[in-house]
Parts: C-alpha cells; structure tokens; sequence
C-alpha cells in the first residue's frame, strides 16, 4: 500500500507542477533574486516593474486571440512603429484627444488590412499567415520610416498640451500607475469576449478545427477579421503607451516586441496549434518574461545571454505544448 501511495503522491505532484508550472517559476523567481539581490523589492523597482509591464502585455493580449485562433501575426511590430510616429506628430497637428483616436484606428485599420490579405490570398495555415504578416510588418514599418524621416520625435518638440499622453507614460492614482489601470480594464473586457461571448468561443472552435468550425456553421472569416483587427488595435494601445513613458517615438520603437509577445503567449499555455487558450495565463507568461528581464538585468547579468535565456524558454515551451499534446 505504501508503495501505491508514493506513486499517487508523486503523480499528484507531477499534475500539480504541470496546472501550475507558471506560479512556481515566478514565485521561485521572485524568491531567488529577493534573496541575492535586495533592491528588487524596492519600491522603485516596483514601480518600474509596472511600467513595463504595459507595452508588452498591450501586445500579447492581442497576439493570444490570434494563435488561439490557429494563426500568427508578425506585423505587430510595424504596427507599433507606424501608430507611435504617426501619433506623436498628429498631437501638434490635432489635439491629444483626436491623435489618441486616430492612433487607435490605424492600428486597428492595419490589423484589418492583415486579414483582408490573408482572406484574399487564401492564406488559411499558420505558416503561410507567419510569412505574409512578416511582409506586411516591412511595410508598416517602412512607412513609419518615410513618414518621419527616419528621424526621433520628442515630446519637447510638440507645442500643444500632451498632458493625456504624459498622464498614460507617467501618471499614477495613489501608488498605481494609470497605465497598470488601463491594462486593467482591457483584461477584464477582453476576458470577458473570450469567455461571455459568441464571438470569442467562436475564435477557439476555429482554431481547434477550421472545416469542422464551418461544418457547424461558424463564419471563420469574420472569425480571423476579429482576430487580426484586435490584435492591431492592441498593438496600437501598445505603442501609445510605449511611446508615452519614455517620450519619444521612432520609426523602429516596435523592434523585437512581436517576438516576445509570442513568447508571453506560449510560455502562459496558449498552444501553438490553435484552439486553446487563455488571456489570464497570457498575463502570468508576460509576467515571467518582464520579471525574468528585470532580475537578470539586478544581477548584471549579459543582455546577450538575457536573448539566450529567452529562446531557450520560447524553445522549451514549445516542446513542452507538444508533449502535451
């Protein structure tokens, strides 16, 4: 009997690490470097925590409807590039409040314009969505180049009030940050999509089986327009709040911000295949990247081995979602 109860035992703690793989890596994260590292629980680096966690979780929060949906969007970059410089300049020209809009809907327009592609071109894989938004993220990108000039636009340069923008990059309602406040909203709205609609349970059928989707009477096309415009519109709430905290918006703020939303995403048990996942667990995967970053970088730790580290748990987490499945 003692032998059939240590094998129930460790099977229950082989299932217990697998529901909650993601909780004990933070707290094992948090716990270590509290310990060999005191400044991390300071105040300010709290604070700095929270700040960056709002870019990146914009992002992710919209690439999870796309791969729960069985496809990719590599154009979130170019997005991010193109809204930021586009934004910034049109708050001299028409107000924070309609540069706010406008930024909003060609982030939007763009996701859309994805999806009015991908639709056209039969494009209906994963694969071949990864290759077309990867072009589509060259031409966003190429645009912001030749909007701006290839050149830095400052807040400092821009006459108008841009008291908005600066209460999104460094405003705070007590000891929270706006910007947290915003992330806030979206996931309960967002969560609320996935969960309480027809819409959102429509997205995860599509990616689990596009023809048995169908067969059942799902309109995937509209299915795959939702997802590709929501995640542009993400991306432009990204790149607002990215270029409100530091300032600044250039034709390459975007670079690298694709790669690690889809790593978020993975990590937080968003399969790959399509067809299973979850906004909250996205939350906890971007949570494990922006915390493995700041302790990294508390222990000096080489921004080179920082890319290392972040493709060996992309890799692993890959491998890991296969097992399952």
């Amino acid at each position: 009997m003692s032998g059939i109860a240590k094998e129930g035992t460790l099977r229950s703690v082989a299932d217990f690490m697998r529901s909650y793989l993601l909780v004990v890596l933070i707290a094992a994260l948090v716990i270590g470097t509290a310990i060999f590292e005191p400044r991390f629980l300071s105040g300010m680096n709290l604070i700095n925590l929270m700040r960056q966690f709002g870019p990146l979780i914009m992002v992710a929060l919209g690439m999870t409807f796309v791969i729960m949906g069985g496809f990719i969007d590599l154009s979130v970059a170019g997005i991010i590039n193109l809204v930021a410089v586009v934004t910034i300049s049109l708050i001299q020209i028409v107000g924070q409040v309609p540069a706010l809009i406008l930024g909003l809907a060609i982030g939007a327009a763009c996701g859309a314009l994805n999806s009015a592609v991908i639709l056209s071109s039969g494009a209906l894989t994963q694969a071949e969505a990864l290759f077309m938004t990867f072009g589509m993220s060259t031409v966003y990108s190429a645009l912001a180049l030749l909007y701006s000039h290839g050149s830095t636009m400052h807040f400092w340069d821009i006459n108008k009030s841009k008291s908005l923008f600066q209460a999104i990059g460094a405003g705070k309602v007590g000891p929270v940050s706006i910007s947290f406040l915003i992330f806030l909203a979206l996931l309960a709205l967002l969560w609320l999509f996935q969960t309480k609609t027809t819409e959102g349970r429509a997205i995860r059928l599509t990616g689990g089986n596009k023809i048995a989707a169908e067969l059942v009477g799902i309109r995937i096309r509209r299915s795959i327009v939702v997802i590709y415009t929501l995640c542009g519109l993400m991306a432009g709430v990204g790149a607002i709040v990215l270029f409100s905290r530091i300032t600044t918006a250039a034709p390459v703020i975007g670079a690298g911000f694709e790669t690690n939303a889809i790593l978020a995403v993975v990590v937080g048990g968003t399969t790959l295949k399509g067809g299973n996942g979850s906004v909250l667990r996205t939350v906890m995967g971007v949570l494990l990247i922006i915390l493995m970053s700041n302790c990294l970088n508390l222990l000096g730790v080489s921004p080179y081995l920082q890319v290392v580290a972040k493709g060996a748990i992309l890799v692993f987490a890959i491998w890991l979602d296969n097992r399952k499945q």
